[in-house]
């Protein structure tokens, strides 16, 4: 029979593992963005990208066990998150993108590995290939990177995005609560599902909620789609073979279209791999951050 100092306990390790804080704030082109760091400061450096509609959050378990041996940066997307939210906002992949390159140079980073999930993925790719972003290798999680993408939903929701925002609150949250759930195959703990959906709730979350869906399209991934053949550097891809956002095949394609890419199955996982099969991306990323990038490609970078 359980204990009530059990179940405490259980409540307890809950919170402590599930507490996620960012603590710094930078004043981007996009509004101001909320951002940690974790591990040495003199540790090689870790860039955590997240996704739609999620926040660094997602990243919490991956960032706290690569923090060992990394200093580990992680931050909430200009309009998600814990990061400013406010009408007229540009939140479009194109500004995330020079959100992360300034960050970089806020920072001070001059050659990071990054790791990025979902539209992290575009995020990512937009900052090297247009902005000049260097990266010392790049992760890609379940990326958005090549066309066509956008689920019926999401592409309903868009295109509607003045009337679904007059949704009273109960019902948004509904909807926003089995949107998120959707993307773990294996279900989402309703403490996890809960911290995800809170953002998108307040007063200030619900008009960002369909203003993020509403500004990004296509066309951002169509830019620099035809260039990825340009990337000179290690790129692993990670694929969950359950992701019904995007489907796996997409992963075969965007590794052929990549110079050397490494494509990595996570099998049983949905669009969400850090939740549904957290132990083993961290330890394909983990591997992947332990590989030697030989001296001549890192001066070429």
């Amino acid at each position: 029979m359980t204990t009530a100092r059990e179940n405490h306990d259980a409540r307890e390790t809950l919170e402590t593992r599930e507490n996620w804080t960012l603590d710094h704030s930078f004043d981007s082109s996009s509004g101001t963005v909320r951002w940690t760091a974790l591990g040495p400061a003199d540790a090689p450096p870790v860039v955590l990208v997240h996704g739609t509609p999620f926040s660094s959050y997602v990243w919490r378990g991956v960032a706290r066990a690569l923090s060992r041996e990394h200093r580990v940066y992680a931050w909430d997307l200009a309009g998600y998150g814990a990061s400013e939210m406010s009408a007229g906002q540009d939140v479009t992949l194109a500004a995330q993108a020079r959100v992360l390159t300034e960050l970089l140079a806020h920072w001070g980073l001059e050659r990071p590995a990054v790791l990025a999930h979902d539209f992290g993925g575009c995020v990512s790719l937009r900052a090297h290939l247009l902005h000049g972003a260097r990266y010392e290798r790049l992760a890609l999680v379940d990326p958005v990177a090549l066309a066509p993408w956008g689920s019926p939903t999401y592409r309903l929701l868009g295109a509607h995005a003045e009337v679904f925002g007059q949704l009273p609150p109960a019902l948004h949250e509904a909807l926003v609560r089995e949107y998120v759930g959707s993307a773990s195959h294996r279900g989402l703990h309703p403490a996890v599902l809960e911290r995800l959906v809170a953002p998108w709730c307040t007063e200030e979350g619900r008009p960002a909620f369909y203003r993020q869906i509403e500004q990004n399209d296509q066309r951002y991934t169509d830019e620099i789609q035809s260039r990825y053949g340009e990337l000179d550097l290690p790129v692993l891809i990670c694929w969950g073979t359950d992701d019904t956002w995007i489907p796996v095949a997409r992963g075969h394609e965007l590794a052929e279209a990549i110079p050397g890419a490494e494509l990595r199955l996570i099998e049983g996982a949905g669009h969400l791999v850090q939740e549904d099969a957290p132990a083993e991306l961290t330890g394909e990323l983990s591997r992947f951050l332990r590989t030697r990038v030989p001296r001549e490609a890192r001066t070429a970078r």
